[in-house]
Parts: C-alpha cells; structure tokens; sequence
C-alpha cells in the first residue's frame, strides 16, 4: 500500500484528487486495483462525491467501480439498541468483516468479482441476495462511514479521503432525503439520538480526520450553496 501521508491537506479540488489517484496508480502494480476509501459523518455526501469522482476517475481513462458500505448495514434488530444508541450503532453498524473479506479484499487482488451475498437495505428487516459483479477495474472507490475506524487505520487504504461536512449542514440533507423513509421529527430524533452521539463517539476515539490523506470540504457556507471549496459543484444530496 502507498506511504501515508502524516498531515492531510485541507479542501483539495475534486480535481486533485483525480490527480492524486492518478499518480497512485501508476506506482502500485498493475495486477491489482487501486483501493480509495471515501468516508465522512452521515449525510456528509459520500455517495455524491464517490459517482462524481468515479466519472472523473472513467473519463481519464480509469476503470473504476464505485461501492457503498450500507450494503453492509446490519439487521435493525441489530444496530439498534435504545439503551445505548450512539455507542450501540457505532459498535454494530455494519458487517466489516464480510465486507472486507468477501468484496474488497477480493476484488482489489484480482481487479475483478462475480460474487453472490447477503445484502440489507436501510429500510430491511430482512437480508436479500444480491450480485456483485465488476471486470479488471483500476480504482475501487469505497465509500460510507466509519471506514476511518482505529482498526482500519493499519495501511489497507491507498488513499483516504475524509469528507468534511457539519452536523447542521448533514441534518439538512437528511431531512432532505428522508432518511430511511422517515418523517422528519423521526429523522431528527435518530440523527440526534443515534447518528450523530455514534460520529461523535468516531471523531473522538478514532481521530478519522487526522487518519486522512485528503480532506476534502464538502459543506455549505453562509449564503452559498453547498459544494466541495473551489470544485464548481452543485449541493449533493447524499
């Protein structure tokens, strides 16, 4: 994997990241793809930012495959627990080791996958199967939260990229979305009561944003539209 950098630059252009990727790729070998996590608090804009560097990544020639960890979600009965909420979902979110030791790990050795699992939507009470399926990708562009976990800080990532986003700016998209089909006094009760208490919990113990290569902003300033600092960008919702 490629040396850490011990400081993360601040609020890069989309388009130094596409360098950056660029650059990487060239000095790993070619037998495998390139692994680039994308991670920030909910409803930072992970999603958005993933497809639309993954158009960036295709139109400068690099095959890219773009997965989302909430795939990975675990059953409600699971990642929920009102006696603890914040520390519960923190702990029990999502099936890492099933993500890691089935898709990612996989993939990025061999460049491609064909591979049937179980999958859990936000809104599931119960897992589905679904198929997985890219052929000799460049770049795997892995985004969703806690992928900055202290334990996942150990060299795996080629580049880590932290989405900086506010808590009042995420709230905002959130609600926007409807988060888990959601009405929004019940968004706000989870975001408050669980998202938020959980990322909380992720800044404090795991540093994620001092873990990051990059930092790329990603929020919404005093009267202006939401878009990651000097990219052009519209808000994205995700």
């Amino acid at each position: 994997m490629a040396q850490r950098s011990t400081t993360a630059s601040t609020a890069p252009r989309l388009e130094a990241v596409v360098e950056r990727v660029q650059a990487l790729r060239e000095r790993v070998p070619a037998s495998r793809s390139l692994l680039v996590a994308l991670t920030g608090i909910d409803a930072s804009g992970k999603g958005y930012v993933a497809a639309r560097l993954g158009e960036r990544l295709e139109a400068a020639g690099l095959r890219t495959a773009v997965i989302g960890v909430d795939g990975w979600l675990d059953l409600p009965h699971v990642r929920f627990d009102p006696r603890d909420p914040g520390e519960h979902f923190y702990r029990h979110a999502l099936r890492f080791d099933e993500l890691f030791g089935q898709v990612v790990f996989p993939l990025c050795a061999a460049r491609s996958i064909h591979v049937e699992l179980d999958q859990v939507e936000e809104t599931s009470t119960r897992s589905h199967r679904r198929r997985i399926e890219h052929h000799d990708r460049d770049v795997l562009l892995l985004e969703g939260i806690f992928l900055l976990k202290r334990e996942f800080q150990d060299g795996r990532y080629d580049l880590a990229v932290w989405i900086e986003c506010s808590f009042e700016t995420a709230l905002e998209r959130a609600l926007a979305r409807c988060q888990e089909c959601l009405a929004p006094e019940e968004t706000l009760h989870a975001y408050r009561t669980i998202y938020f208490p959980a990322q909380e919990l992720h800044l404090e113990r795991d540093r994620p944003r001092a873990g990051a290569d990059l930092v790329l902003l990603n929020d919404r300033g005093v009267g202006e539209p939401s878009q990651p600092s000097g990219s052009g960008w519209p808000r994205g919702p995700g």
